[in-house]
């Protein structure tokens, strides 16, 4: 049996990695008032950070249309067996719905779309570990356990230069409790039930890498390491090496945030995302 993984582009996953792992992105669309681009296609992290520090207005993100999910899911059932498809949490995105859509549209009962609560390379973890699964022969329900799973284990962290886009793009979350209480302050955001939340405040961003770094090797041991970035990739080397250090034989995802992650956290940010290791009763 061949099963087929599907994500969509809030994974940020290095191109040559979903590539090797077979893994099919469906990209979201970025409005920049009346253009329209879409997410890694039409436009890539270097022009989108340009275009955001400049453009006077926020730009807005849409989810795939639900066209786009059907036309890909069709083309892979040519082939595949089954399709598993992994997408950015529902309480921030309607790509899930999209996705959900198209299935019921389709009327395949070959396809299930797993709702991660996640986003980012926490995503893109869950999308490689369940392709894994995939590529060594694992059935549709296999797949989906190990998609399921892996969403429980995954965590994301994000350290922050303002609450500025999150507030503006209206994904601020259980973050709110931060706003006015932020002047030369550092926020560390996590993901809980698929929104924002304020895990701490730290007043320098080298006290903000430290501690990304030490939460991270707190959370040990783990399956698998993302770190990513907006437009500071020293930082995020500055990360590699500090997990590196605690965590000897680690060999991290490095990525960056794409445009439409981007558009909500801002430039100047940075993320950690894993997967913890499964526990002897969920092997």
């Amino acid at each position: 049996m061949t099963v087929r993984i599907v994500t969509d582009s809030t994974a940020d996953l290095p191109a040559d990695l979903a590539q090797d792992m077979g893994i099919v992105v469906v990209p979201l669309n970025v409005h920049f008032d009346d253009e329209v681009f879409t997410d890694g296609v039409t436009i890539h992290a270097d022009e989108f950070y340009q275009r955001l520090v400049s453009s006077s207005n926020l730009p807005k993100t849409s989810q795939p249309a639900i066209g786009a999910f059907m036309e890909t899911y069709q083309q892979l059932l040519t082939d595949a067996d089954g399709i598993v498809s992994v997408h950015i949490s529902s309480q921030v995105s309607g790509t899930v719905n999209a996705a959900q859509l198209a299935v019921s549209e389709l009327g395949s009962d070959a396809i299930e779309v797993v709702d991660t609560l996640q986003a980012s390379l926490a995503l893109g973890l869950i999308a490689v570990a369940a392709a894994k699964v995939a590529q060594n022969g694992g059935s549709l329900p296999e797949v989906v356990a190990e998609a399921k799973s892996a969403s429980e284990r995954a965590r994301f962290f994000g350290l922050v230069e303002t609450l500025e886009y999150l507030e503006k793009g209206g994904r601020i979350g259980k973050a709110q409790a931060l706003l006015g209480s932020l002047l030369r302050i550092k926020p560390i955001l996590t993901l809980k039930e698929g929104v924002a939340h304020p895990v701490e405040k730290v007043r320098t961003r080298a006290k903000g890498l430290e501690r990304l770094a030490r939460i991270i090797t707190e959370l040990a041991p783990l399956e698998a390491i993302g770190v990513m970035s907006s437009d500071v990739a020293e930082d995020s080397r500055l990360i590699v090496d500090a997990i590196t250090q605690h965590i000897p034989g680690s060999d991290p995802v490095v990525s960056r945030f794409g445009p439409v992650l981007g558009t909500y956290l801002g430039p100047g940010s940075l993320g950690v995302a894993v997967l913890r290791a499964k526990g002897p009763d969920e092997q």
